[in-house]
């Protein structure tokens, strides 16, 4: 009979150990594995070093932000560190409110208004039987995700232009008012908002798709059966299977409630109306680059970071708790 080692590995009659309890013989299905999917792994090496080149050894400039950095000096070696200063002085700028206020609330709003979009449209496109009809709407649904954000707001000032746009021109042929979008703070949120959704709606339709691609055909070939009315189908069917993916997807969202892309707000936003424009990625922009305040700059950024991953941490836990999907 086998008898068991310490370890517990097997050993053969003879007392010596059997091959698969040593140590090496256990390596041997990793080692085989590694060959096997050696092709594999090599299609890995180039992203895995684009991460850490560009995002992990970028980090140890971080160290910054607790000194009163000025380029061209050794800052691992400095003795102008103010330790929390910079966050200090940020939250006692006059700014600090209107920008926290501002981010908040576009991302608020890009999440209440926004984010059921995408399932609205996907569950109306599943709807829809003819097949030619339901591929050219996906195509051009999806567009406007290709398109350079610098281009989307070169239509959208188009559009909105107080000299000419379509849109301006039309609100004036019916009210007899010429509005200035780009000069009245109040309809900046309005037009960020609503021009992300257009952008975005159709991309964000593909995961809902493929979830619901995913349902078993028989439940709905059973609830047809049993007098279901599509309704009801998509009721007590279709929004069921899609929940996890909506949970997953409403987790990023949340977590990314200090996130609103910069780029689009640069290329939107003037003086005029920064009452209401102006967020934390624009101002870090403005102030930590243009203004060369790079350790302010970055202690604005390490704070943003840190919220979005404490918000990312407390709306996973209560998704858990609600024993729906969750990222962990």
């Amino acid at each position: 009979m086998n008898q068991t080692t310490k370890r517990g590995g097997k050993m053969n009659e003879s007392g010596t150990p059997a091959a698969g309890g040593t140590p090496q013989a256990r390596r041997r299905p990793l080692l085989k594995k590694l060959i096997r999917d050696k092709y594999l792994i090599l299609m890995w090496i180039p992203p895995l070093l684009l991460l850490l080149i560009f995002h992990y050894v970028p980090m140890y400039g971080i160290v910054i932000a607790f000194q009163n950095y000025h380029p061209g000096q050794n800052f691992f070696f400095t003795d102008h560190w103010v330790g929390f200063d910079q966050f200090v002085r940020f939250f006692e700028s006059p700014f600090a409110f209107r920008l926290i206020k501002n981010t908040v609330l576009i991302s608020v709003y890009s999440i209440v208004f926004g984010f059921p979009v995408p399932i609205l449209f996907a569950l109306l496109l599943n709807e829809v039987r003819h097949s030619k009809f339901k591929r050219i709407s996906q195509t051009i649904s999806y567009l406007p995700h290709f398109i350079s954000t610098v281009i989307i707001v070169g239509m959208i000032v188009n559009m909105l232009s107080s000299n000419g746009g379509v849109i301006t021109e039309f609100i004036y042929d019916l009210t007899g008012q010429r509005l200035n979008f780009f000069l009245d703070p109040q309809y900046f949120k309005v037009i960020f908002v609503s021009s992300g959704i257009w952008q975005g709606f159709g991309w964000g339709s593909i995961l809902y798709l493929a979830a619901i691609a995913g349902i078993d055909p028989q439940l709905y070939e059973a609830a047809e059966i049993d007098g279901a009315t599509r309704l009801q189908r998509i009721r007590f069917i279709t929004l069921p299977g899609l929940l996890p993916t909506i949970s997953i997807l409403f987790i990023l969202s949340f977590a990314g409630l200090f996130d609103v892309s910069a780029d689009k707000v640069i290329l939107l936003y003037n003086p005029a109306i920064y009452e209401t424009s102006d967020v934390i990625s624009s101002y870090v922009y403005r102030i930590g680059l243009l203004g060369a305040e790079y350790s302010f700059g970055t202690a604005i950024g390490i704070m943003n970071a840190v919220v979005s991953l404490l918000l990312l941490l407390f709306i996973n836990t209560i998704a858990r708790k609600a024993k729906l999907e969750t990222l962990w």
